[in-house]
């Protein structure tokens, strides 16, 4: 969520640039979803940073363009080679309808065409060439005026909110959010692209600049801004307090008279763990007419890149005496867990930690309770400066300690950390990274050019000096490939795909607590017979075994399918003694004519079983000894007998309990979650 605005009544209406799922702009009340706009997600359309409402409409930022010139229409669609950005009003009542207010195209049966009636219903604001970016940063509106932060060109339009037609303008540096006073008058935040500290103007109906100022503390972040039946200004401040500011007129001038939100948010007392009033990233401020006020958050702030979908959304309802009245989460997104190996029933994903209580039905077992990344105390964490989301988690205890390592959606890179719960809490502290391809780690501070190199925390402060890093010397250039395993006794390896498979050698821990590895202490394998191109393996220290996957001379790659694991698996036994030796060779589900597309896209091992994954969530259970197949695990009811797209690499992990009960969790990217599942054999 990027922006939000809440009626009256209390609904909140939510825009962002793009949900997996479709719900970009979306509406909310007393902590349920009531249903989405719809007309953001596809055929040309996405979301975007701004919605506003009045009691007829909702007006909602969004982005349109042509998929690359395939979809044409006049009005309807950009010419290919061009992108819109602009505003799509919907009727208050149902936003999927839109509330035309020019003409819409009919289709030769004389019925609309639905992308012509979004399109009669659509201001656009900004012609741009595709791939360039004009978004809509602000709205607001009356019943009677709409207000547009143009933000690209500097400056607020103002249209007549029935017709759509173009009153006026003024010129304003960078407007971001917006809030319409009761006098007409208008508040704004500017520079809100670029300016390291934004700030808040108020300027007059006609766009005269009011000498009114706001007390921001001067390390303040103003990323929205609202106002309540009182009067007060409310500023929701995404720098180092992470609260909502409060500020009332008292003897002609604005004065702070309040706050909302427990300064420091989310890292203040135990860094990252969450709770009311703890904030984390906020982007949104809204109040209704009873006071209650509606803070929505996203693990960052509303200008997150590189890090793509943010780091988990909240949306949270508090009453006027700042008790928490609701609040609804989207934490995850691209995102695997893996079981803590140092406490029972806790888990990590990327960037969370969850606690579980088996003993409670489907969808109340667990409870969020971890944040790992603090941007304030760690600004050089590669979460933060690395593309592709914060990545797909492996634990493992090494020398009675817990490391963390994640790898990314595209399995370019690894990211490694460690843990010191008495002085930061739930913080995941950067301690290692394996560099691959260098665009993927060209943000990464002080990184030298090229990519394959190792960085380790030598100083012990998380942040990345230049005389932490190793360049890869050893001439064997490990980046590319899809394969990242760390056994538990804490090797790395790195499955490429036509040059073999290498292995890091663990080699113990430094002065500062962090995981050695390096360039000249690793290993060298060839690519094993009978495979022709390599994409897993998956090591097991306590029967020297390797499963590998790939494909074979007989079962050749398809390149349409690119993350898959593969159409064969191998396990080879007494893999280090120099002369493994093959005890099985399987053919894994392979039907990429099915609908939906069969393939495996992750596997895992643990306990007695080789467990994988189809792109559509099926789980395959493979007896590890004999390579013969259990059965298939899939989702069940608690969830409509669905997942969403299964789309990265590393998305499936198992945990054997202490009872023999198999805890299986699969990567779910249409709805932003992990399935998990519970098996015990018989």
């Amino acid at each position: 969520i990027t922006a939000i605005a809440v009626s009256p009544d209390g609904k909140v209406y939510t825009n962002a640039p793009w949900d997996e799922s479709g719900a970009e702009a979306s509406t909310y009340e007393n902590g349920k979803m009531l249903g989405f706009a719809g007309g953001t997600h596809g055929w040309g359309a996405g979301g975007g940073n701004a919605v506003a409402v009045n009691r007829h409409y909702v007006f909602l930022a969004i982005a349109m363009g042509n998929e690359r010139g395939h979809l044409v229409g006049p009005g309807i669609w950009p010419q290919k080679g061009k992108q819109w950005f602009g505003v799509s009003r919907r009727k208050i009542e149902d936003p999927k309808l839109s509330a035309l207010f020019q003409p819409a195209l009919t289709l030769p049966n004389g019925a609309l065409d639905p992308h012509a009636q979004l399109a009669a219903g659509f201001l656009m604001v900004n012609e741009v060439p595709a791939g360039a970016h004009a978004d809509i940063q602000g709205l607001a509106a009356s019943d009677t005026t709409l207000y547009v932060s143009n933000t690209a060109q500097n400056r607020i339009e103002v249209y007549d909110a029935e017709s759509m037609q173009h009153k006026a303008q003024w010129t304003v540096h960078e407007p971001g959010k917006m809030a319409l006073a009761a006098d007409g008058t208008l508040w704004v935040i500017t520079g809100a692209l670029t300016d390291a500290t934004p700030h808040v103007a108020h300027y007059s109906a006609s766009g005269q600049l009011l000498a009114d100022t706001l007390p921001l503390p001067a390390d303040s972040v103003p990323v929205d801004i609202a106002l309540d039946a009182h009067g007060r200004v409310l500023v929701a401040d995404n720098g180092p307090r992470q609260q909502v500011l409060f500020f009332s007129k008292d003897g002609g001038r604005y004065v702070a008279s309040g706050t909302l939100g427990e300064r420091g948010g989310i890292f203040a007392g135990v860094a990252g763990q969450p709770g009311p009033q703890r904030f984390n990233g906020l982007t949104g401020v809204g109040v209704d007419a009873h006071d209650n006020v509606y803070v929505a958050t996203n693990g960052i702030g509303p200008h997150y890149a590189p890090i793509g979908a943010g780091l988990g959304a909240t949306l949270e309802s508090y009453a006027p005496d700042g008790k928490r009245l609701w609040q609804v989460q989207g934490l995850l997104f691209v995102d695997g867990a893996w079981m803590d190996p140092a406490r029972p029933d806790s888990v990590y994903t990327g960037n969370k930690r969850f606690q579980l209580d088996l003993s409670k039905p489907a969808g109340q077992d667990w409870k969020y309770v971890g944040f790992l990344s603090n941007r304030f105390r760690y600004p050089d964490d590669p979460v933060f400066h690395t593309d592709m989301w914060p990545g797909l988690p492996i634990a493992r205890q090494l020398k009675g300690h817990t490391f963390l390592y994640l790898t990314d959606m595209y399995a370019d890179h690894l990211k490694i950390y460690r843990f010191d719960a008495a002085h930061d809490g739930e913080t995941a502290i950067p301690s290692g990274l394996i560099a691959g391809r260098e665009r993927g780690v060209a943000g990464v501070p002080n990184a030298p050019p090229g990519g394959e190199w190792i960085w380790r925390d030598v100083n012990g402060d998380g942040k990345f000096t230049s005389d932490g890093f190793t360049p890869n010397t050893s001439g064997a250039r490990i980046a590319g490939g899809w394969g990242w395993w760390i056994d538990s006794n804490g090797d790395i390896w790195r499955t490429n795909v036509n040059k073999g498979i290498y292995r890091l050698h663990f080699g113990g821990l430094d002065a500062k607590g962090n995981p050695v590895y390096a360039y000249s202490d690793m290993t060298t394998y060839p690519v094993p017979q009978p495979f022709t191109e390599l994409r897993r393996a998956v090591y097991v220290p306590q029967t020297d075994s390797l499963y590998v996957t790939g494909y074979t001379a007989d079962m050749p790659v398809d390149r349409a399918f690119w993350k898959e694991v593969g159409r064969v698996l191998v396990r080879y036994d007494n893999w280090s003694s120099g002369k493994p030796v093959l005890r099985y060779s399987i053919t894994l589900p392979w039907e990429t004519q099915a609908k939906p597309v069969v393939t495996i896209i992750g596997l895992t091992v643990e306990g007695q079983y080789v467990f994988a994954v189809e792109p559509v969530g099926a789980v395959h259970v493979f007896d590890k000894d004999s390579g013969k197949e259990v059965g298939v695990i899939r989702p069940g009811p608690e969830v409509g007998k669905a997942s969403g797209w299964v789309d990265v690499p590393n998305g499936v992990s198992a945990y054997r309990r202490s009872n023999g009960e198999y805890l299986v969790f699969v990567e779910e990217d249409a709805r932003g979650k992990v399935m998990m599942y519970r098996w015990k054999p018989a």
